[in-house]
């Protein structure tokens, strides 16, 4: 859907552009012409407004004309500088909210062309820690956003029981080195969040995320867990459902990996949600290959209080500002 919009964009500039340049330098001189043609023949006695019905400008053409220079800014900033995406789901919470309208820094990661995610420019690459938006590998149609947790030549391993991440960072040959990264992890404390589920037995698809007092409790709901998780210099919120064990039978197996270890291929990435036990991402399907990378996610620009799937309720000004 991006990637049609993108190309719909692209399309509409171009086209009002060549409409803009052939009236530019075609066609509105020749209406000047022969405006001055008739001044000459009645001795000057038009009035701009008689005048201007001599060779009026076709509406089309003036509105093709007016609408290039918006379209033409809206393409280029969005292309290359800043692109909006809204949060459709809780996969990265509690970092973004459901109804979490971000801005994507485009041109983090290198500037593209923004029909084929062709680097043109080389300008960065993704660090450890980042919020990334980026193409889903399985369907490059669909934008997905995760943390930056693996980065080319690391070996990444999660145990599914303590829940917490190993990260061999690769060594100056390219492969992982033997010392681990420091990734460490506060006690897990209750969070602000319950998730509702479609029945109770701790492991159906939760149906919402709602906040609420501790202590509160709901109807067919769970207060989820939280704590710190850092990853070498980048300390960020996780959060956890207590009450539910991980399916390491699902992680996508490596060939030459163990269960839950993945050696992150030279180009590529791996990425997880902060909601870790609500997040289909790199432990379920793979690596993200640096060309389906879009942008980093810098800032909220407004928040809207909502589920998913659901009409907003409210707004949630408080959170506009920096991602931390």
């Amino acid at each position: 859907m991006a990637n049609t919009f993108a190309l719909i964009l692209f399309v509409a500039t171009v086209l009002t552009g060549i409409i803009w340049c052939i009236d530019k330098f075609k066609w509105a001189p020749a209406r000047r012409a022969k405006q001055a043609q008739a001044q000459v023949q009645t001795g000057n006695a038009l009035d701009e407004k008689t005048l201007a019905k001599v060779a009026k400008q076709p509406g089309w053409v003036e509105t093709a004309a007016s609408v290039f220079p918006v379209l033409a800014v809206v393409f280029v900033v969005r292309s290359f500088i800043y692109e909006p995406f809204q949060i459709p789901s809780g996969s990265m919470m509690p970092t973004l909210l459901i109804g979490d309208f971000i801005l994507v820094e485009k041109f983090a990661y290198g500037i593209k062309d923004p029909i084929t995610q062709t680097t043109l420019i080389p300008t960065g690459e993704p660090k450890r820690g980042d919020i990334a938006v980026f193409k889903y590998p399985k369907e490059p149609s669909v934008d997905y956003i995760k943390r930056v947790v693996g980065l080319p030549g690391d070996r990444v391993s999660y145990d599914p029981d303590s829940k917490t991440v190993t990260i061999n960072p690769a060594c100056d040959n390219g492969q992982p080195c033997s010392s681990a990264l420091p990734v460490t992890y506060s006690d897990v404390q209750p969070s602000d969040f319950i998730q509702t589920f479609s029945g109770f037995a701790g492991n159906e698809a939760g149906n919402g995320f709602y906040e609420a007092p501790q202590g509160e409790t709901m109807k067919g709901g769970l207060r989820l867990g939280t704590r710190n998780e850092t990853l070498g210099e980048v300390t960020h919120r996780i959060l956890l459902v207590n009450e539910m064990q991980s399916q390491p039978g699902l992680y996508y197996r490596q060939p030459g990996q163990q269960q839950a270890t993945w050696g992150v291929p030279q180009g590529q990435y791996f990425m997880m949600g902060d909601n870790r036990d609500n997040s289909a991402d790199s432990r379920y399907w793979g690596f993200v290959p640096e060309k389906n990378l879009v942008g980093k996610a810098t800032a909220i620009w407004m928040s809207f209080e909502k589920q998913e799937g659901e009409w907003p309720t409210g707004l949630r000004l408080s959170r506009i500002g920096g991602i931390h």
